[in-house]
């Protein structure tokens, strides 16, 4: 019998039942081949499957004829202390889902255009061959513009080729560069660890087009500004696990159980223990569920959260109160003791760059990248080890030692000149509080004359441009902030009207934060992520967030610091 026919045949029953109620077909058993073949495969592969997932996760990838079938946890993570809950298990529902997304239906694959702007877009080609002349007729009409941005956000995406999706930015991109400039038009790329030729394809194009070039990370986290900047290095992201040693932690941003799933479990185990956590979020998240303070901040004002807590902690814990901690790691952990030279131009004052050993007529190699502390024991200019001159010289010492670098002596750099200062000038200071980009501060640092080879120069240090960018009151006159509930930048109270978080709980949380950091010798924590840096202002915030766990001597340091979780 010819197959077809023969399919047929199973729907005839061989014997029924007098009550009908139950019938006797004859077929094969070619149907159970597909559930039989269900879980069988001919090659297992280790994946962490996410391209930038920090999770690591390790799965078992079933394959096969080269198809992915199924997937599950390989439950190979290194073991934790026995003091510590351990990793397993170690995934999370789109690790478990992978497969779905490589063979789902709804994975592009070809160039899509908005259907309105794809229908102008033709019509507008049959009237103007030529594709700039095409596009400017869409975007001067403001009956076209119109219609087409405002189905943004509605989906309507149409097909189109690769072809015409190039020509439609090609042509806006010259339309953007004779009309505004080409410094107007803005490419973005992945992460270059995804692909290093894409990411100089498309940087080289931007370049030669005059524009500028965003990475993943710019846009995503700001971190090539804001990180190696402040750490010198791209992320300083410690091992999630190390959330369990924390004594007191600051969700900053980070939605911790949906974005970090597999680790999302040391956050909630640590509570445990007695840690308190802060959920610092505009929404209430999974994150905050798990928080036992929310500060509900207004998108965007995390910058002035922070500020407002670095005005408590500098004031309380390094000008009313002197915290040995607190000031032995700033000596020797940060730039708080450099000097910096003071620019004058039409009578006032801005913070100019290091003092360096080439201002003071040493000619050597490398001698700009040296710069100096003013020693309490010798009371003499002195430059510690560790400056990119001693990196890449031929006598490289390169560590975080406090020692003279010329004579290998202790040292016990100078945080401040205010005991002893040879006069008070007034420093103009960004601030970034405004809408336009014109509003600065005038605050008082104490300074001190110093000779270079390019003539007499003020000299301050940066903790005491840090205390007066933060308006800490030390006696100095200017624009201070003469206590908390005054409305001057960076004070709870002046925090308040951006965040909508109440002064008290700035003071409060502020303390805590410090207090716990001492108590622990530095186990506070700050889980910060990508939610706070959505901004133009991005870097600033987080340089702002970073100031904290930098005060309260936190940063290297076992549960503590900032454990940046920078994809959400």
């Amino acid at each position: 019998m010819n197959t077809f026919f023969k399919k047929f045949s199973y729907l005839i029953p061989k014997n029924k039942s007098e009550s009908g109620h139950q019938a006797e077909y004859q077929g094969g058993r070619d149907w159970e081949s597909m559930y039989r073949n269900r879980w069988s495969y001919d090659k297992v592969v280790r994946s962490t499957h996410g391209v930038n997932c920090t999770g690591s996760c390790s799965w078992n990838v079933f394959v096969k004829n080269g198809i992915v079938t199924w997937e599950n946890q390989n439950h190979d993570y290194p073991e934790t202390s026995p003091d510590m809950p351990d990793f397993e298990p170690r995934g999370c529902p789109r690790g478990a889902l992978f497969s779905w997304y490589m063979y789902s239906p709804l994975r592009v694959k070809y160039p899509y255009v908005r259907g309105e702007l794809a229908d102008m877009w033709r019509e507008a080609k049959k009237e103007h061959p030529n594709a700039l002349e095409a596009w400017k007729s869409i975007v001067t009409d403001p009956e076209k513009t119109k219609r087409y941005k405002s189905a943004r956000g509605m989906g309507g995406f149409v097909r189109s080729t690769w072809d015409e999706a190039s020509e439609i930015a090609a042509a806006s991109m010259l339309y953007t560069v004779q009309t505004y400039g080409p410094d107007r038009n803005f490419g973005f790329s992945p992460i270059p660890a995804m692909s290093m030729l894409s990411y100089a394809a498309g940087a080289r194009f931007m370049n030669l087009m005059g524009g500028a070039c965003l990475s993943f990370y710019d846009w995503y986290a700001d971190l090539p500004p804001a990180s190696p900047q402040v750490w010198g290095e791209q992320t300083d992201v410690p091992e999630s696990s190390d959330w369990y040693n924390a004594g007191y932690i600051i969700t900053w941003g980070s939605n911790v159980p949906q974005t970090r799933t597999p680790d999302a479990h040391f956050l909630t185990e640590v509570r445990y223990k007695g840690t308190k956590v802060i959920s610092v979020s505009p929404d209430y998240a999974e994150s905050t569920t798990a928080a036992d303070t929310w500060l509900n901040v207004k998108a965007g004002s995390d910058a002035a959260l922070a500020m407002a807590m670095g005005h408590v902690i500098l004031k309380e814990y390094y000008v009313d109160n002197q915290t040995p901690m607190f000031l032995d790691y700033a000596k020797r952990y940060t730039d708080f003791p450099f000097l910096v030279r003071l620019d004058e131009k039409d009578g006032k004052f801005t913070a100019g760059h290091f003092l360096t050993a080439k201002d003071m007529g040493d000619l050597s190699q490398h001698s700009e990248f040296k710069y100096y502390v003013l020693d309490e024991k010798s009371d003499k200019l002195v430059i510690p080890n560790g400056q990119m001159g001693h990196r890449w010289g031929d006598k490289t010492k390169w560590n975080l030692k406090l020692e003279n670098s010329e004579t290998g002596e202790p040292i016990s750099p100078k945080l401040s000149f205010i005991d002893e200062k040879d006069d008070l000038k007034t420093v103009t200071l960004p601030f970034f509080g405004h809408l336009d980009n014109t509003a600065t501060l005038s605050r008082r640092v104490p300074v001190k004359r110093m000779k270079t080879a390019d003539g007499e120069v003020y000299v301050t240090t940066v903790y005491d441009l840090l205390l007066a960018n933060y308006g800490v009151d030390r006696g100095l006159g200017g624009e201070v902030n003469a206590d908390y509930e005054s409305d001057t930048p960076f004070t709870p109270a002046w925090q308040e009207k951006y965040t909508g978080i109440k002064s008290d709980m700035v003071i409060h949380t502020a303390r805590e934060f410090a207090d716990n950091a001492i108590a622990t010798k530095g186990r506070s924590l700050i889980i910060m992520g990508g939610g706070i840096n959505h901004w133009f202002h991005a870097d600033i915030i987080y340089r702002a967030v970073l100031n904290l766990v930098l005060f309260c001597a936190c940063e290297g340091k076992n549960g503590g610091g900032w454990a940046a979780h920078y994809v959400g």
